[in-house]
């Protein structure tokens, strides 16, 4: 995008029924600041800068399944974030709101739903 300059931020947007209390979740598991509140629309601000997630009021909105089932509401997308310490993030995002799915692919990862049903992956780096 060439109208793009130096400083502009960017980012991805996420449904929710509640964006505040969604995005509060997320600054509260990273650290992260909210940078702009507004009716229907909360931005979580990353600490590097420029870089944002934005959560959205969605009228209607549908927790994605996990696993992914023929005919019903599929994951879109799924943040991942790597952790030193598997079981303390675990505890952690619980804490906070998260709960754990049933199902867990791999010994190393470690698949939660945020409190809007979103599911996201606290990864253990095995390398």
């Amino acid at each position: 995008m060439r109208s793009r300059t130096k400083g502009m931020w960017w980012g991805t947007a996420i449904e929710a029924p509640d964006p505040g209390a969604l995005a509060r979740f997320y600054s509260e598991l990273l650290g992260w600041t909210i940078g702009h509140e507004e009716p229907g629309t909360t931005i979580l601000a990353a600490p590097e800068g420029s870089i944002y997630v934005v959560f959205q009021q969605a009228a209607g909105y549908q927790a994605p399944v996990w696993p992914p089932v023929d005919g019903q509401q599929r994951p879109m997308m799924h943040f991942d974030f790597q952790v030193g310490d598997l079981d303390s993030a675990v505890a952690e995002a619980v804490a906070l709101g998260a709960s754990v799915a049933t199902y867990q692919p791999q010994d190393n990862v470690r698949v939660l739903f945020d409190p809007a049903g979103h599911p996201f992956c606290l990864c253990r780096d095995v390398g």
